[in-house]
């Protein structure tokens, strides 16, 4: 099976042309990929697909095999692979997503080859059911969980999956890794959730670290940057537009309140083709 290894500023996933070739079992398969000595190595499989809503289909598996709606960072690298590939030639795209259709701009560079993405997210969800969580309050704003004695506020916003944002005096000091899955796991979320660990580094310049769902800390998460700008202008901690810096680089982020759409912008990273061979 055929396939190509990309990444969005260090988020890398395994991408797999489904209009070329059948999937049979893409959660399995994803599994398997992923796994890093044994496989590819990667945060999961996004498999490319025909679409008779919008120009192309998505569908994004985690690590563990499980299903998310949405991934910011994978989207970017759809639109590079449709453009740059031949797929074709549209710079203005429409992408199906489980979280709805997503419109996203390319910026091509002299040669014509995609050298940024800007994505229309659509609009945060805000209520407590919606994301989905056990609160009944619209927005859930910096509510307390403990878990093994350390006490989070969480700021909860759907981006087509669930995040919970906490703003933290220092993400590098963060204990990403044994608070992060029990945040995830919390009774809180019944469809478990994303964590991000935030820094106000000024009103335009948010820094994090992120636990994604399904997967382990990552270098980035595109959802999770426009739930860290959602959640800073919800609290009052930065303006509406501004850098979300993650371990694998920066991504910028826009989104003006209320019900518009957030939008984000950032690269697209061919890194290597390659060919499965049966397990």
């Amino acid at each position: 099976m055929r396939f190509t290894k990309m990444h969005g500023i260090g988020n890398d996933y395994i991408y797999i042309n489904g209009l070329e070739q059948p999937v049979p079992d893409p959660a399995a398969l994803s599994v398997r990929m992923s796994r890093a000595h044994f496989g590819c190595g990667s945060d999961g499989l996004i498999l490319i697909l025909p679409s008779d809503r919008a120009d192309f289909r998505m569908r994004m598996f985690n690590a563990d095999g499980s299903e998310s709606g949405m991934c910011g960072n994978g989207i970017r690298c759809v639109a590079r692979y449709c453009h740059d590939r031949g797929l074709t030639d549209k710079t203005d795209l429409t992408v199906e997503t489980g979280a709805g259709i997503k419109r996203l701009l390319l910026t091509l560079d002299a040669q014509g080859q995609t050298q940024s993405v800007r994505v229309d997210m659509g609009a945060p969800r805000l209520d407590g059911p919606g994301i989905p969580s056990t609160l009944s309050q619209t927005p859930v704003l910096g509510h307390p969980v403990t878990v093994d004695g350390a006490t989070y506020a969480l700021t909860l916003v759907n981006m087509g999956n669930p995040h919970a944002v906490t703003f933290v005096p220092d993400p590098d000091a963060a204990p990403v890794t044994t608070h992060g899955p029990l945040l995830e796991n919390h009774a809180l979320f019944p469809s478990r959730a994303n964590v991000e660990f935030v820094r106000v580094v000024d009103r335009g310049h948010l820094r994090m670290r992120v636990w994604e769902r399904g997967t382990g800390e990552t270098l980035a998460c595109g959802t999770g940057a426009c739930a860290a700008l959602v959640a800073g202008v919800l609290n009052g901690l930065c303006e509406h537009e501004a850098v979300v810096s993650l371990p694998g680089g920066d991504l910028q982020v826009a989104w003006a309140g209320g019900q518009t759409s957030v939008f984000m912008s950032g690269p697209a990273t061919f890194v290597y083709d390659g060919e499965w061979l049966a397990d």
